[in-house]
């Protein structure tokens, strides 16, 4: 990983003091996700609650320009001058460069059907079994780390070759003992909890567009 990418867990760490008891599993997540991205795979994130919010939010700023402005390359303007030469300079000037990712709550008619006609604690896994391939990330966040829907997705996501990250509290439930990774905040109450993960998913997503779309 580049430098620069590396240094984000550790301004991180510098304003938020209490995280640094996951500095290990940090640096860790970090090169998993940095490695899925490099080798063009995906993440598949999900959550209940507060946690699918954040899942959506995620997914929002990996698919999009975050803090870097993403261009295109020179091989996407050239296929669009021959086949779109009226679109080209608005396609190039608007689109930006993504990391593909899915936030699994947001399949409304998928997850009221599956929950309706199945079984509604496997409608995250129903996903995974659809759209998750070897080497994709799977990310699943409980406050608690008890969350039946997301434990059964992870159970899924290893059984088809997905890196499992966990995001949770303190405790870490249930998913500490699926995950490959479950970086733990040092907070039980669920808005606390809360607060520790939005600061460290941010990082994520900032440090992974440095590594991918960055110059340094």
């Amino acid at each position: 990983m580049k430098l620069s990418t590396i240094k984000g867990v550790n301004n991180l760490i510098q304003r938020y003091s209490a995280l640094e008891i996951c500095k290990a599993e940090l640096d860790e997540t970090l090169g998993i996700f940095c490695t899925c991205y490099a080798t063009h795979h995906k993440m598949l994130v999900c959550g209940n609650g507060g946690s699918a919010a954040d899942s959506e939010h995620i997914v929002g700023e990996l698919m999009k320009g975050f803090i870097l402005p993403r261009k295109l390359k020179k091989s996407m303007k050239e296929k669009l001058q021959v086949m779109f030469p009226d679109d080209v300079t608005y396609f190039m000037e608007n689109l930006q460069g993504t990391l593909p990712a899915i936030s699994l709550v947001n399949q409304i008619a998928l997850n009221t059907a599956f929950s309706n006609d199945q079984a509604p604690d496997l409608c995250f896994a129903q996903q995974v079994l659809a759209m998750g391939e070897v080497d994709d990330v799977f990310l699943g966040i409980s406050t608690s780390g008890n969350a039946t829907n997301v434990i059964y997705a992870a159970k899924i996501a290893k059984i088809k070759g997905l890196k499992v990250i966990a995001l949770t509290g303190a405790n870490g439930g249930e998913l500490k003992d699926i995950a490959d990774i479950c970086i733990k905040v040092p907070e039980t109450e669920t808005y606390k909890v809360q607060e520790y993960h939005l600061p460290i998913y941010h990082m994520f997503c900032a440090a992974v567009e440095n590594e991918i779309f960055g110059k340094f």
